[in-house]
C-alpha cells in the first residue's frame, strides 16, 4: 500500500494510520540509558517522550496514528526491537496512571479548598452583617465592601481549580492513554519509508 499525504496534516497516512515515524540507530536511543530497569520496564529518554506526545497531539484525533521506527535491519532483528513495542506501551501506561492520579490530587485539594474558602466567605459576609448592625455608618464603608471582596477572592482559586485546571491535565492523559495503546511497527532501513 503506497503512503499518502494530505495538505491537512504534516503526517503520512497509511492503511487508514496517520503514521508518527522515527529514524534511529539503535532502539536504546529511545530510552534513559542511565536507567538501570530492565528493557521492558526503562523510562523513556525526555526528548522522545516529548516528541512522541507533540507528533500524537499533532496527528490528531480523527484518525488512528501508528508508530514506525526504522532501524539498521540487524538492530531491527534484535531482541530489543521485538519488545520495543511492550516497553513503550509499559512506559505511556505508567505515566497516563501517574496523570490520573494527578487529576485526583488537584480535585481532591481543589475540594478541600472550596469547603475552607466558602466557610472564610460566609464568615467574611457574617462580620460584614455585624459590623453593619452595630454601626450604621459602617453600611457604605469600604471595610464592608473589602470584606467581601476578600472572601469572594478566597473561593476564586479553588473554584477555578475544580472548574478550569483539570481540563490540560485530562487531554494530556487522554494523549498518554493513546500512547500506551499505539500500534508500533519496527521496519528495517532497506524497506521502501
Amino acid at each position: 500500500m503506497v503512503a499518502t499525504k494530505t495538505p491537512a496534516s504534516a503526517y503520512r497516512r497509511e492503511g487508514g494510520y496517520n503514521l508518527i515515524e522515527i529514524r534511529l540507530r539503535e532502539v536504546r536511543q529511545l530510552f534513559q540509558t542511565l536507567d538501570p530497569a530492565p528493557f521492558r520496564e526503562k523510562d523513556l529518554d525526555e526528548a522522545a517522550e516529548r516528541y512522541l506526545i507533540e507528533a500524537c497531539r499533532e496527528a490528531g484525533t480523527r484518525r488512528p496514528s501508528r508508530l514506525i521506527v526504522h532501524l539498521p535491519a540487524a538492530e531491527a532483528a534484535s531482541d530489543a526491537a521485538h519488545t520495543l513495542q511492550e516497553a513503550v506501551h509499559n512506559y505511556f501506561e505508567y505515566r497516563q496512571h501517574r496523570a490520573r492520579t494527578e487529576i485526583l490530587q488537584l480535585l481532591r485539594y481543589g475540594a478541600v479548598s472550596l469547603v475552607i474558602g466558602t466557610v472564610f466567605l460566609m464568615a467574611c459576609l457574617t462580620l460584614r452583617r455585624v459590623l453593619v448592625a452595630h454601626g450604621p455608618l459602617m453600611e457604605g464603608a469600604p471595610v464592608g465592601d473589602a470584606l467581601i471582596i476578600l472572601g469572594w477572592v478566597a473561593i476564586w482559586r479553588p473554584a477555578e481549580m475544580l472548574l478550569y485546571d483539570w481540563l490540560p491535565l485530562a487531554r494530556h492523559r487522554s494523549l498518554l492513554r493513546r500512547l500506551a495503546a499505539i500500534p508500533i511497527e519496527v521496519r528495517s532501513h532497506g524497506e521502501k519509508v
